[in-house]
């Protein structure tokens, strides 16, 4: 018998799409699991997140959908849990936060599916900020997540649901306690929740409930006029809820489940593509310190004035060369020339001043000998270790955004970097670096 069947015929095409959704959902997270092209070093840095989508695809496997229940504490989270699943599955008391933990129960009520019900800690424990984590872990996996107050909304329930909201996460708001209310009353509170809710959570997502009703004491009178007391237990009533996700499971159960693995899977694959561009960036800056100290320390020995500024471009030329392979992307030396120009032609407009004086710099050394090498040559080699920095960061940008300038084109990327750079501290550390190898 397959695990999905739901009460209503006129469900069978949405179960079809969302076999669909499962199926590529199912795919994609296998894909993430086994890609081979992620470094050994980021999957141990994201293993937790890995972890947790080895859980989805096992959840995705058993047609499993996760119903959370969230809110302030004492508001009846578990008592409405235990109101649906006809049982006393969660904890409740009277104590302020009695959830400590995550706690699960199947809602088997509901044979379309193997539904799980959710219970979390108060989003407003005090002294419980790692239990509010773990209560917006569990709710950020969740497929549904039952939003409940018990009474008009505060400040910290609007943050807490937007924050959900932002997560694209389906959301039904319960009112409980509804028995403490008259109808006018409720009628009130519920005008309120809509007003404040606008944007947040629909209108037909507004429902209540009297999952745990409190006795009820009667006074009596009888024909004497004395006066006796009795009290009775009113019925749990959480119809209005158990409806409103039945519409929401049959519509659309198997695709929510779906659409939120693939939303995970999305946010680590986000991670993951971070992680090794920061990798990439940490390699390619240590590379390009390599080269801007021995282009730095080549040209200040260089005895051949001008010359050594061709010898340079050679080497950011071949810096080039070494970068585009650590970003995957493979330049020959014309291409990684072609991109040097392109770079030095910016950089001449936007700092043609420092051009000049590396000229200088470079005629200086004509007419000196001996320790004037220490002094002019560790002058223009600072600038030319500066020259290269800046090749070498507007290249490694060309190439971290796929061989593309960008909208703003090389001239702005060169502006950008020139303009986050403190030249002068850069090239008076380069000046001391280069004078300790040479006087070496």
């Amino acid at each position: 018998m397959p695990r999905w069947r739901s009460r209503n015929s006129e469900s069978a095409t949405a179960a079809e799409d969302g076999d669909r959704h499962l199926q590529l959902a199912r795919e994609s997270l296998r894909e993430l699991i086994d890609d081979s092209r992620v470094p050994e070093s980021v999957r141990e840095e994201l293993e937790q997140e890995y972890q947790q989508v080895r859980l989805m695809l096992d959840k995705l496997e058993n047609d499993e959908i996760h119903i959370a229940v969230f809110g302030r504490v004492s508001v009846g989270k578990s008592a409405l849990l235990n109101a649906l699943l006809g049982e006393s599955r969660f904890s409740t008391s009277p104590l302020h936060g009695e959830t400590r933990t995550v706690a699960m129960g199947s809602w088997r009520e509901y044979v379309a599916g193997n539904i799980l019900m959710i219970d979390t800690p108060g989003i407003n424990e005090v002294d419980g900020e790692a239990r509010e984590q773990l209560a917006a872990e569990v709710a950020q996996r969740a497929d549904i997540v039952l939003f409940v107050v018990d009474g008009d909304i505060t400040a910290t329930e609007v943050d807490a649901l937007r924050h959900l909201k932002a997560l694209s996460m389906p959301l039904v708001l319960v009112l409980n306690k509804a028995d403490r209310y008259s109808q006018e009353q409720l009628d009130q509170i519920r005008r309120s929740l809509v007003m404040h809710l606008d944007g947040l959570v629909a209108e037909k997502d507004i429902v209540t409930a009297s999952a745990e009703p409190a006795r009820q004491v009667l006074i009596r009178i009888d024909e004497a006029g004395r006066e006796s007391e009795t009290s009775r237990q009113p019925a749990v009533d959480v119809e209005a809820v158990r409806e409103r996700l039945w519409s929401i499971l049959e519509r659309e159960g198997k695709s929510l489940a779906a659409v939120n693995a693939s939303l995970f899977a999305g946010h680590l694959s986000d991670q993951v593509a971070a992680r090794i561009m920061e990798a990439k960036r940490h390699l390619g800056n240590r590379l390009i310190r390599t080269y801007c100290l021995a282009k730095g320390i080549a040209v200040a020995i260089n005895p051949v004035p001008v010359a050594d500024l061709v010898a340079a471009a050679v080497v950011d030329v071949s810096m080039i060369v070494h970068l585009s392979k650590i970003y995957g992307l493979p330049l020959n030396k014309g291409e990684a020339s072609g991109l040097v120009k392109t770079i030095g032609a910016q950089m001449i407009l936007l700092m043609g001043t420092v051009w000049a004086v590396h000229f200088l710099s470079s005629a200086l050394k004509l007419g000196t000998a001996g320790l004037s090498t220490v002094v002019t040559g560790s002058a223009q080699g600072a600038l030319a270790y500066y020259s290269t920095w800046v090749v070498g960061q507007a290249a490694e940008r060309y190439l971290a955004q796929g061989k593309s300038w960008g909208e703003g084109g090389p001239k702005l990327v060169v502006r950008e970097i020139l303009e986050s750079i403190d030249r002068d501290t850069l090239i008076a550390d380069a000046r001391v670096e280069i004078r300790k190898r040479l006087a070496s």
